[in-house]
């Protein structure tokens, strides 16, 4: 099969267009078998998925080590990605927000030990410090590729207005923002900044957190799962974004597809500068996901899924009160 290949920016290495997203190979939603999650990532080398996302914050540095532990011997086949910025705080395992200089260097070594590799190829601030200029963060990221820690820098999760502050002080790789069918805020200013600056655009969740593969039926999360508290997918905006995941099934027959693959291929198909990277816990699941870069969508089909399925369909927020609090959206 045919891999859809696009460069990380501009000047930076191409890598296939569909990742993944490692996230939820530490539990982020629910209990996780370490052997599958292992055999998972093997088998994304093999079928050639050579853009891996993860993040200090993911399982508290474990999510790190089981990437590092695959690609023992095997460095040169993925270009990795992980994050900095959040930090734990006080006893109900509550996350803060660190952008600070001194933050941002240490927080490099530990995922590097972590990682146990000698640079990260993509290295994003996860998000912005409200208490620390984006100019100081960036700043401390640049000294980092100076050093060779890094090759590039990206952001995740800032507005039009920021990324363009920080790509004065250095050039920004990547913006990593949720985008899908169900959350398009990214299309707009921040889309446009991006083609501006030579910036791509990584978009996580693009399978809506599994609910838009069709899978959910009910909203029945394990108490570990970050999902249980996501406002669409509780009461009664979940049952309203139901008629919204049937609307996709009926979409994706058409295509012969499954709804998680028209679901990434509408994402990949908005420009060439759109990146895609599904988190998934299962090798069946990585493979579908892979698959998805044979539906080819014609720009008649893309209009009438944007018709069929409106923004103003949607319902609920993409995340709680208090976590939008941390979206930067000046």
């Amino acid at each position: 099969m045919e891999t859809i290949k696009r460069s990380l920016g501009r000047g930076g290495p191409e890598v296939a267009a569909i990742g993944l997203g490692c996230m939820v190979l530490s539990g982020s939603y629910g209990p996780v078998e370490e052997k599958e999650s292992l055999a998972t990532l093997d088998r994304a080398l093999e079928l050639g998925c050579n853009f891996w996302d993860t993040a200090d914050v993911y399982g508290r540095g474990h999510n790190e080590e089981l990437v590092g532990r695959t690609l023992k011997g095997r460095r040169k086949r993925v270009v990795l990605a992980t994050k900095c910025g959040f930090v734990w705080t006080g006893a109900k395992d509550e996350a803060g927000i660190d952008g600070s200089p001194q933050h941002i260097g240490a927080a490099c070594d530990a995922s590097l030990r972590r990682l146990d590799v000698e640079v990260i190829d993509l290295y994003y601030l996860h998000r912005l410090d409200p208490n620390v200029p984006i100019e100081e963060s960036v700043g401390a990221m640049a000294d980092l590729v100076r050093s060779g820690k890094v090759r590039y820098i990206g952001l995740s999760e800032v507005s039009a207005k920021t990324l363009r502050r920080a790509a004065k002080v250095h050039p920004i790789a990547a913006l990593q923002s949720e985008y899908s069918l169900w959350t398009r805020d990214p299309e707009g200013p921040i889309f446009q900044a991006c083609r501006e600056l030579g910036v791509c655009f990584v978009a996580f969740s693009p399978v809506g957190r599994g609910f838009l593969a069709g899978a959910i039926s009910q909203p029945q999360f394990a108490a570990s799962d970050f999902r249980r508290n996501v406002p669409r997918l509780v009461g009664e905006n979940f049952q309203r974004n139901l008629r919204l995941v049937e609307e996709i099934r009926r979409l994706a027959a058409e295509k012969r597809c499954t709804p998680a693959q028209l679901a990434l291929a509408w994402v990949i198909s908005q420009d060439d500068f759109i990146f895609a990277i599904p988190g998934t816990r299962r090798r069946d699941h990585l493979e579908e996901n892979w698959r998805a870069q044979q539906v080819r969508l014609t720009p008649a089909e893309l209009a009438r899924i944007r018709e069929d399925l409106p923004e103003s369909a949607i319902a609920g927020e993409r995340y709680t009160p208090e976590v939008m609090a941390r979206v930067d959206r000046s």
